[in-house]
């Protein structure tokens, strides 16, 4: 039965058709369609059903597809020393390993996305996974250092086509709770990975199988790219955008051009001393950006087909989605790189048991992100606020132990409830990022918005690096790698602090709910 609809003071529900009601509000209730800048909420008799029906199976396999480019971002990490060793590799090279990933990565996912919106998701998920699949394999065979650097930024690419299909193809698949649970999935998948990968790859470079090394954290993503491949072709059902669009060179030219001047100064500036050309490609990444808006403004004025449609950022529930990524992938991103450098040089572990140490953090972080979706039943869109909360105390209990305990001496078993807080933390603001932005994002847009969202996470990984990680290499001579620590998790706090004050300010449980 369905009840009347519950109206904030000052606003009048408008009836549309028989037990459908439309207001405004930022955050929409789970399962509520989006239809021309209102968020409106139906019965079951009337809601019309998505296109195509994501089985568990197809939902697994998306998730699997996923995690490949999240895992391999962060495993070869842990494999540089082998790998230096091995190909006598210099620092700089090394550099290039990780940041020609992820440069083309963060560089090619608006594109990735918008090539699925209009080739088929389904497609582009097939191309992106047999791609992954054959780059790790070359990554694996790599005979010497600069063919592993050609290696990675091909895999990068392939990842870039990979990653946006999969939140596209939930977002145009599902719906109500089945959408809230499948994204609160893939934020937990997201966390996890990034842990799995740390753990991951210093069992497979300790175990030294078949006198592989480092070549296994590469090779070992085949047989799973070949089974993912064989399970999509199977269950992952197809979706595009209805209004298929035209290739949009000189916006994909510029965004690229914008991101490099960014990213690459930020991933490899600091290895680098900041040398002058880092210097100026960041100075001219702002021009980059708005020669860019400047490009799809004017196409999308004249009927063209823009790469990012200036209107859907002009939304402001697109841009306040975006605002909530900041300070969690900001913070994410040096909290990890703070914490790798933290557990290995300044506790001493090895990089298994550095890896072990943060398995406290994964399982929470898994825990905590399957009760996103009741977490915006009860609380709406402040679950935020409580996300930060627990992120904050978190940290706060890291740095207690951290100054106050057996230095440099703490054991995993110290470190585990502050890490367990943390991943609570982080394990409910990963899926309410993805579902307050996707909730604003018209189906059309699905995989552009997929892209975007993305772009954002990579971009502010390489920031969170170069800013938090600056920062603490740069106490550490002074203050002591505790001391260090110590203020970095102040830093990250205050970020957190205003993302507590952003999530105050969103709608509660009775205004993002209309229908009881």
């Amino acid at each position: 039965m369905v009840m009347a609809p519950r109206v904030p003071s000052g606003r009048n529900p408008v009836p549309v058709g028989a037990d459908t009601w439309t207001t405004a509000a930022w955050y929409p209730a789970a399962g509520c369609p989006r239809v021309g800048g209102v968020t409106t909420t139906t019965s079951s008799a009337t809601a019309a059903p998505p296109r195509a029906a994501l089985t568990p199976l197809g939902l697994f396999t998306l998730l699997l597809g996923a995690a490949l480019p999240m895992i391999d971002f962060f495993i070869v990490n842990v494999a540089l020393p082998t790998i230096e060793h091995d190909l006598d590799a210099p620092p700089a090279t090394l550099e290039m390993v990780v940041a020609g990933y992820a440069v083309a990565y963060a560089v090619l996912l608006v594109l990735g996305g918008r090539l699925g919106d209009t080739f088929g998701r389904r497609r582009l998920f097939l191309w992106g996974v047999t791609g992954f699949g054959l780059t790790s394999l070359a990554c694996g065979l790599a005979p010497g250092a600069w063919w592993l650097v050609a290696a990675r930024v091909a895999q990068g690419a392939a990842s870039a086509l990979l990653l946006p299909q999969v939140l596209a193809t939930i977002h145009a698949t599902t719906s109500g709770e089945r959408r809230a649970r499948a994204v609160a999935l893939y934020g937990s998948v997201g966390g996890v990975s990034i842990v799995l990968g740390q753990v991951l790859g210093g069992v497979l470079v300790a175990a030294d199988l078949a006198g592989s090394g480092w070549r296994a954290v590469f090779l070992v993503n085949v047989p799973v790219a070949v089974a993912g491949l064989g399970c999509a072709l199977r269950s992952v059902p197809d979706s595009r955008s209805e209004r298929p669009a035209r290739a949009d060179l000189a916006g994909t030219a510029l965004l690229a051009a914008a991101l490099c001047a960014l990213l690459l100064p930020l991933t490899e500036g600091r290895a680098a001393g900041w040398p002058l050309w880092s210097v100026l490609l960041l100075g001219a990444a702002p021009l980059c950006a708005w020669a860019f808006h400047r490009v799809e403004r004017r196409a999308e004025r004249t009927a063209g087909s823009p790469l990012l449609p200036p209107s859907l950022l002009a939304s402001a529930e697109v841009r306040r989605g975006l605002l909530l990524g900041l300070p969690v992938f900001v913070g994410f991103a040096g909290w990890m790189f703070v914490t790798a450098v933290t557990l290995q040089q300044g506790l001493g572990y090895g990089a298994l048991r550095a890896g072990l140490a943060l398995v406290p953090m994964g399982v929470a972080q898994f825990a905590a992100s399957m009760l996103a979706p009741r977490a915006v039943a009860r609380f709406g869109g402040r679950a935020v606020a409580l996300a930060a909360v627990a992120h904050i105390a978190g940290l706060a209990t890291m740095a207690a132990t951290a100054l106050l305990g057996p230095w440099p001496h703490l054991s995993p078993l110290a470190l585990a409830p502050g890490l367990a807080l943390c991943g609570i933390g982080q394990g409910l603001q990963l899926p309410l990022y993805f579902r307050f932005l996707l909730a604003a994002i018209p189906d059309r847009l699905a995989g552009t918005g997929s892209g975007l969202a993305a772009t954002l996470q990579q971009s502010c990984l390489a920031v969170g690096v170069a800013s938090l990680g600056s920062l603490f290499l740069s106490l550490v001579p002074g203050a002591g790698m505790r001391g260090a620590l110590a203020v970095v998790l102040a830093v990250q706090a205050a970020g957190l602090l205003g993302l507590m004050g952003l999530g105050l300010r969103l709608p509660g449980k009775d205004r993002a709910k209309f229908i009881s």
